[in-house]
């Protein structure tokens, strides 16, 4: 008989009556229990409720019927054996059809009449609907068995294709298939794969790009996977719908061909080619290349291969292009090889060009690659035994994926609560371990039963690593959640990157492709060292589900005991993660915070390990040299050439279109910047270690800790308080909150740079590099490099030592007063004479920084001027300073450097001298120069009796007016500037705070006046830029252009695209500003073309001042326009400086830019069109150059100081 269960499901507890048994298992009877077992919702659709109701009331008249014998049965006894029989149930299994005749008499002796024939009748009625349902259910189970079954031999719409196909079944004769192959080759596409829906429906076309993406990383991955059966059997089922086989592509059809031509399956090639053919598609380079290999892997006849090199001719694709555009591992192209010298056997593939012939012909670069006059690069200052040791530990922590470090926090007392804690967090870290384990196999399965059933899901990416090493990810991301816990969101985000990342380091651990040798680029490629097919990166949306379904089970398994959180808990498991949502900047988002039980567990534990990806520490030995867009830097882990947002690959586009040689100045210049060997400076570090463990210093730019954070207020309020006050103790508390979360994230930063300073002290290590969209440079591994704040500069020092000379010392003295901020309008020489003044007040910050007169903490950049007062000290000692070996890095920063840039382009006398582009005897100040013209405007209005006038008197000065000075170069438009200064006003306690609003909009609008004074060729740049861009973009397209060194830019600013991933414990909506499927952003995109423009010259300037001091043997690195080097070279790299910007500038940068823009978006059919019209005009009117001549630059001592 069955049994009554209680049924969960999402909306609550609910009755339901099931079948015995074990559910969830599919019986070959097909029994019940399979199709209702093991539900956790109760999402049936109204059709199987129906169902299910019915036989709940079949079963409950059984029952019913049961109890009713039972009473009879006590009443009479002496009547219990002879109706025994009769009281029987059914047996399982079957039912027995209720005979008419005697169903009343035999049901219930002694009852009524009128309620035994109801009785029966209902049970007659219940029977019979029981039969049909188990009927029904049986087809069920067998079509859902039929389904589970992977699909091999497609379902074609074309009618004739599916008639050839069926020639190729069982009782065909032979073996038709190189025959059919043969045919289809020829076989012309019967219809267009795509039609063009129309600008209207650009929504739908980009989520069906988002399918398409999906689709397709879906099936890449099955074939990485091992999983290539699921994959065919997926394509086959979407090719058997006509709406989805609209959405397939061409190269989702070679990904599958790919895999069986490397398998050697001739059949199921051919049936992918049947299907490539009824979606109207032609073969391209890719599908020949995959029959060709799987013949030659199969040894076919050179008679079918002939017809298959034939066809491909008449398709106008040659024979040597599958050697050198298909990109295919060695065994792929020996195989491929090997079938055609089998029709062709003189055949000889194409031998890739040599690198040397290769040659970027740019003016800017011609001396960097001039052959006449060869030129001796540094080497590194290590052995090459010593280079050796250093690449095999770089490869082992790669191949490790983590990096372990020991944590700076200070060591806590090893007492008995402290080992219990730590005791207690090693025992759930076992148990969650397995039970995740456990989860991501149920999970793994659950996936799989989706793809079985055609659709695409997230099985064949679980199936990258195994469940211990997913496990692990998610335990090192459960460790390094912050209390107050983070977005959904940005945690899938992270965890489906890094999930990727470890993948391709897997791939490239298993393909032997990495050599061990340390070379430049050019003798790099001399080496012929083979690169293979790179890793394409996965769509966002799938990284994105990928980290949310691992996310989830996180928060589901993970779970600890009751009693941790309070003392009189019960070993109930509580989840130690907690899904809340919170809103931020008026957005409600959810996120996953730990128990506070457990983070007080962590803390009490006090572990002082931490674990990072090997990505994001720096590397233990020089960078590979950047060859290509996609190969370069680290060992092992990926690293992308151009740094863009997730999701975008319009720039990794650009750059593979690129030729070879158009990225050569770009490479090398990425190379050599990684090349320059790193040491920490061991006495810096020492004492902002001895700050950080005791309370920090806030002032120095050393965070304090959590116990440093303020309380909010204690106790609470009556009853009867005033709202007033209520709202009060509001605010303080979200203001104590605030703070608190800030404390946090700047303390954890501050430990993650000095535990990996602390971890790398006696090591020298490298820093790879790669590029924003722009150009701009920057250090891969983002917690521990030179970009960082004046703490992290002074942890650095350059490991290769250069004797001071007869001039570094004054460098160094200058440097260091250029730190301190106190001579910024004085000339070098009267900063030289500062420090001799000042050398006690140095020398003694040297011996004791703590304990001493501090005139280093007075500095601007306090910490790097005790670094810089460390190393005088050091010179000024020695025997002889001139041979004293200088590790320490010098700077020269530009002033106000895209003015310079501006200036440069328009050639204007009065801006190039305001930004020193102009020989002088003293530094120009440009911010105070525009301070003084507003201050000139001000005087004017105050005559006329402008109030606001009045009221700004004696409160306009340098520092109210820098930041909006300094950004309206980079696009800051005149309501951000308004901010700015209004910021600068609220920070002076005398001026009269009710004409803040007023002052602020006066002012920003004199800064703009004066800036259309100073310089008014920049102005004209400005607004032909911003108007360019916005024409460009009113035309559907992003702004693109080339930069002087042949980097191609577009701006990746589009309209949003939403993408929603449902399902979970949340459903996520996130926005992709860099989907080329939407319309540009107009605004954003005029607004970011000028700044964006500069960008990309300095980092032009920049790339060729490191290729030059490269080639005259200095050690050179920049924080965008700040450029370092040794102390002794600083003369050298302010020439090559120097002589590089009047050498970019010499070009025709703005009339290049014009050609380009009008050739790209002026020509072809869409020139006629008026929107065109208008932009041609404007792109034609380059605005006009004044007479600024160049050279001077040359002579300017300030134009870097």
């Amino acid at each position: 008989m069955s049994a009554l269960f209680w049924g969960r499901g999402a909306s609550g507890l609910r009755w339901a009556l099931w079948p015995t048994g074990r559910p969830g298992l599919l019986t070959e009877e097909g029994s019940l229990g399979g199709v209702w077992g093991c539900r956790r919702t109760s999402s049936a659709s109204p059709c199987e409720q129906d169902r299910r109701k019915d036989w709940g009331h079949a079963k409950l008249l059984e029952v019913l019927e049961a109890r009713v014998r039972q009473l009879q049965a006590d009443r009479v006894l002496e009547m219990l054996a002879k109706q025994v029989d009769v009281a029987r149930l059914p047996e399982a299994g079957g039912s027995q059809p209720p005979r008419k005749a005697q169903a009343g008499a035999e049901a219930a002796p002694g009852l009524s009449g009128r309620w035994a024939r109801k009785l029966d009748k209902e049970k007659r009625m219940m029977q019979k609907r029981k039969q049909q349902l188990e009927a029904r259910l049986q087809q069920r189970a067998e079509r859902r068995a039929r389904e589970q079954q992977l699909r091999v031999e497609p379902r074609l719409l074309s009618g004739q294709l599916a008639e050839r196909l069926q020639q190729c079944g069982p009782s065909a004769p032979g073996s038709p298939w190189e025959e059919q192959l043969a045919g289809l080759l020829q076989e012309a596409p019967r219809r267009l794969h795509c039609e063009d829906q129309g600008s209207a429906d650009r929504v739908s076309r980009a989520q069906c790009e988002g399918q398409q993406q999906r689709l397709l990383a879906f099936l890449q991955c099955c074939v990485l996977a091992d999983q290539l059966a699921l994959a065919h059997h997926v394509l086959v089922t979407q090719h058997g719908k006509a709406r989805q086989q609209r959405a397939l592509t061409l190269p989702m059809y070679n990904t599958v061909l790919l895999g069986w031509a490397r398998k050697g399956s001739f059949k199921e090639l051919v049936y992918v080619f049947f299907m490539l053919k009824d979606a109207g598609l032609s073969p391209d380079l890719l599908s020949y290349a995959a029959a060709l290999q799987c013949m030659g892997r199969l040894g076919q006849d050179a008679s079918t291969i002939q017809r298959c090199l034939k066809q491909m001719a008449e398709d106008g694709l040659q024979l040597q292009e599958l050697f050198t555009s298909v990109v295919l591992s060695k065994e792929d192209q020996a195989a491929l090889l090997s079938a055609v010298r089998k029709a062709e056997p003189t055949f000889s593939p194409p031998q890739p060009p040599l690198p040397s012939s290769q040659v970027n012909t740019s003016p800017l670069l011609r001396e960097i690659y001039n052959k006449e006059h060869p030129t001796s690069y540094p080497r590194q200052h290590l052995t090459l035994k010593t280079l050796k040791g250093l690449f095999q530990q770089q490869l082992s922590v790669e191949m490790a994926t983590t990096v372990t470090v020991d944590s700076v926090e200070k060591a806590p007392l090893l007492t008995k609560e402290v080992l219990q804690a730590r005791k207690t967090l090693q025992g759930l870290r076992a148990r969650w371990e397995a039970e995740l384990c456990q989860v991501l196999r149920e999970t793994k399965a659950s996936e799989a039963h989706t793809a079985r059933e055609g659709r695409p899901s997230l099985f064949p990416y679980l199936c990258l690593l195994s469940e211990g090493e997913f496990a692990g990810l998610l335990l090192q991301t459960l460790q390094a959640l912050p209390p107050q816990g983070e977005s959904l969101l940005s945690l899938a985000q992270q965890l489906g990157l890094r999930i990727f990342n470890r993948h391709v380091v897997q791939r490239k651990r298993l393909s032997d492709e990495v050599a061990v040798s340390r070379l430049p680029r050019q003798h790099w490629e001399a080496l012929g060292v083979p690169e293979a097919p790179h890793e394409q990166p996965w769509p966002l949306p799938v990284v994105v589900q990928l980290g949310k379904q691992l996310a989830e089970v996180l928060v589901q398994t993970v779970k600890m005991p009751g009693h941790l959180a309070e003392c009189q808990g019960s070993c109930k498991l509580i989840p130690v993660l907690y899904h809340v949502y919170s809103f931020r900047s008026f957005r409600q988002i959810g996120i996953l915070k730990p128990h506070p039980a457990f983070m007080q567990l962590l803390a009490t534990a006090a572990e002082r390990t931490m674990t990072f990806e090997a990505a994001e520490v720096p590397m233990l030995c020089p960078p590979l040299p950047w060859t290509s867009p996609h190969s370069g830097a680290f060992l092992l882990s990926p690293t992308k050439l151009m740094r863009s947002m997730e999701g975008t690959t319009q720039h990794q586009r650009l750059l593979e279109a690129c030729p070879p040689a158009q990225l050569h100045g770009v490479l090398d210049a990425l190379t050599q910047l990684g090349n320059c060997a790193w040491r920490v400076n061991g006495r810096v570090l020492d004492l902002v270690l001895k700050l950080f463990t005791a309370k920090g210093c806030p002032r120095l730019g050393v965070p304090a800790p959590p116990s440093e954070a303020p309380r909010p207020p204690q106790g609470r309020l009556p009853r009867n308080a005033p709202p007033e006050r209520k709202a009060e103790l509001r605010r303080e508390l979200a203001r104590c909150l605030k703070v608190a979360r800030e404390m946090h994230s700047l303390r954890t930063d501050a430990l993650y740079r000095l535990s990996l300073a602390q971890y790398l002290r006696h090591r020298v290590f490298w820093l790879p590099h790669n590029m924003d969209f722009r150009g701009r440079t920057y250090p891969c591994p983002p917690h521990f490099n030179h970009l960082g704040s004046d703490l992290a500069r002074a942890l650095l020092e350059f490991a290769q030592g250069r004797p001071l000379g007869s001039h570094g010392l004054d460098w160094l003295k200058v440097h260091l007063v250029n730190l301190t901020g106190l001579k910024k309008r004085e000339s070098l020489q009267a900063r030289l004479a500062f420090a001799d003044e000042v050398m006690k007040d140095i020398l003694d910050s040297a011996d004791r920084p703590l304990t001493g007169r501090k005139w280093w903490m007075e500095a601007d950049e306090p910490w790097q001027a005790l670094a810089c007062c460390m190393e005088i000290a050091q010179a000024v000692r020695a025997r002889d300073p001139a041979a004293h070996i200088s590790h320490f890095p010098v700077h020269q920063d530009g002033s106000c450097n895209g003015l310079q840039h501006y200036a440069a382009l328009g050639r204007d006398s009065v801006g190039a001298a305001s930004v020193n582009l102009v020989p002088s005897d003293l530094p120009q100040d440009v911010y105070s120069g525009v301070a003084t013209q507003v201050e000139v405007f001000r005087r004017q209005d105050a005559k006329r009796g402008v109030q606001v006038a009045r009221v700004l008197e004696g409160f306009i000065n340098r520092k109210v007016v820098k930041q909006t000075v300094m950004t309206v170069v980079y696009g800051v438009t005149r309501y951000g500037g308004r901010l700015q200064i209004e910021k600068r006003l609220r920070e002076l306690s005398d001026f009269p705070q009710e004409f803040v609003w007023e002052a602020s909009h006066y002012l920003v609008r004199q800064v703009f006046n004066s800036l259309q004074e100073m310089f008014s060729g920049t102005r004209a740049i400005q607004r032909w830029l911003a108007e360019s861009a916005r024409l460009i973009a009113r035309t559907g397209s992003a702004v693109e252009w080339v930069t002087p060194l042949g980097i191609p830019v577009i701006q990746p600013y589009h309209q949003d695209a939403k993408v929603l991933i449902n399902g979970g414990i949340q459903s996520l909506t996130f926005s992709n500003s860099g989907d080329t499927s939407q319309k540009p952003n107009v605004l954003k995109q005029k607004n970011g073309f000028p700044p964006n423009f500069i960008h990309s010259l300095d980092s032009s300037h920049m790339m060729l001042t490191a290729l030059h001091c490269y080639r005259k043997g200095l050690t050179f690195v920049s924080v965008h326009d700040c450029f370092w080097t040794h102390a002794a070279d600083v003369a050298i790299m302010n020439q090559v400086c120097r002589e590089q910007f009047v050498r970019l500038h010499s070009q025709p940068i703005l009339h290049d830019l014009s050609r380009f823009l009008v050739e790209r978006f002026c020509s072809g059919p869409r020139s006629k069109k008026v929107r065109v019209a208008r932009l041609l005009d404007m792109l034609l009117s380059v605005p006009k150059t004044g007479a600024f001549n160049l050279e001077q630059v040359k002579h300017s001592t300030y134009f870097f100081s």
